[in-house]
């Protein structure tokens, strides 16, 4: 079966994006030779990319840009070329290389995606997605990079959800820029 990996960005305060949707404060540091690294060796696998609309609208305006290819090549290339779905079901046409859009039940879809043959998938941002999906028990991991800043107000990754989840800690690394990446697998 495929695994589903959820990969954020989160404030010290744990919000994944401030109220306005402004997700600027996630790329302080990236400058740092060792975090540059392992972004760039994140990047490398041959994992499908899911999103919601929201965050496909932001990365579809960010990555194929000339200004994405000079900050972060690697991770551009593989943006562009790589397998993306988007959900939503008020979108007519996706437009970003290598795109299928869905519009059916995401809980439904992305279900059957897990039982089909192909690489693992990872959600990027896409916080309205992430939270149903959880309480569906779909997803198998969650890594969140928290960045050394706070917002004060702004949408947490899990907004919504109706119960508690408990996870587990599989990895964590500290990097020299304050961000530190944490790995947790869902508990059955």
């Amino acid at each position: 079966m495929r695994k589903l990996t959820v990969f954020s960005h989160v404030t010290l305060d744990g919000y994944f994006t401030g109220e306005n949707g402004d997700m600027s404060w996630a790329h302080n540091g990236n400058d740092d030779a060792e975090y540059q690294a392992f972004v760039a060796g994140n990047a490398s696998g041959d994992a499908e990319l899911l999103f919601g609309r929201v965050t496909y609208d932001m990365m579809a305006g960010y990555w194929p840009t000339p200004i994405a290819s000079q900050h972060a090549p690697i991770v551009a290339e593989k943006m562009n070329s790589g397998k993306k779905i988007v959900f939503s079901k008020t979108m007519d046409k996706a437009l970003w290389n290598n795109t299928k859009l869905i519009k059916g039940d995401l809980i439904e879809e992305v279900r059957k995606m897990k039982e089909e043959k192909g690489p693992d998938m990872v959600i990027l941002g896409s916080g309205s997605i992430v939270a149903q999906l959880a309480v569906a028990g779909l997803v198998d991991n969650y890594q969140v990079v928290i960045s050394p800043v706070s917002l004060g107000k702004g949408r947490t990754l899990f907004e919504g959800l109706p119960q508690m989840l408990s996870l587990r800690l599989a990895n964590s690394r500290a990097f020299n820029n304050g961000k530190v990446f944490l790995s947790y697998e869902a508990i059955a």
